[in-house]
């Protein structure tokens, strides 16, 4: 494949990377808060370093991933989790984060960011090598859809930071992303594992992401709209 042919594919992919992911840039600005101010961005700059890894060794078993349901229903019950967590103590929504954290807590909240990193490379891998059976042209595209991402996940930290209803939002975003999560692994479960495609719900991931990111549009106008910031 041609460069001038390649360019419009590694343009979609980047595009599909940013918009059906949305969610999980979110989810990465929600994790990095809980550290102190001058290690989120070290945090993310190893989150991002973690992602190209995953995401690379993963575009070189593409054909096998379809087989990672687990990885998606691990990924999608810590979200759920943390989603459920934020709603059910309100009082700890507007906590601010500690000044020092011990290297210890610091590398659990990388950790976790690669948790979600992995969870959602599952579906993100599948539908860019359905694009393109060029190799480069699919590495070129999820690697600077990922910087596309962690760079939207750096601005979202400051929202977060901001305007105290945008945390709700976030939270409820992080719950949609663990419920598609789970209807995903589901599915692949059903049709890929035990041969059961009748007991499959049929989600189409595609749609219940641009949902996600319809609620996340509107969201933002409730929460931004007339709100003083914190």
């Amino acid at each position: 494949m041609g460069l001038s042919e390649a360019l419009p594919v590694i343009l979609i992919l980047v595009v599909l990377e940013v918009i059906l992911s949305a969610d999980n840039a979110l989810i990465l600005g929600i994790l990095v808060q809980k550290l102190p101010v001058p290690l989120r961005r070290k945090a993310l700059f190893y989150g991002i370093l973690g992602a190209y890894i995953l995401r690379g060794v993963a575009l070189f078993f593409a054909a096998y991933m379809i087989q990672f349901w687990w990885v998606q229903a691990l990924g999608a019950a810590y979200l759920l989790l943390i989603a459920v967590r934020h709603f059910l103590r309100p009082e700890e929504a507007h906590a601010p984060p500690p000044l020092e954290v011990s290297p210890a807590q610091f590398w659990k909240v990388v950790a976790q960011v690669e948790l979600a990193d992995l969870a959602f490379a599952v579906d993100s891998v599948l539908v860019a090598v359905a694009l393109s059976d060029a190799f480069w042209v699919v590495l070129t595209g999820v690697f600077l859809g990922i910087l596309a991402l962690r760079v939207l996940a750096g601005f979202v930290v400051g929202l977060l930071d901001r305007y105290p209803r945008f945390n709700h939002l976030a939270y409820l975003v992080v719950g949609l992303a663990g419920v598609k999560l789970s209807l995903g692994a589901w599915d692949k479960l059903m049709k890929e594992v035990l041969n059961r495609p009748e007991l499959a719900v049929g989600l189409d991931k595609e749609a219940f992401s641009l949902f996600i990111l319809g609620v996340l549009l509107l969201g933002s106008f409730w929460a931004l709209w007339q709100e003083t910031p914190a």
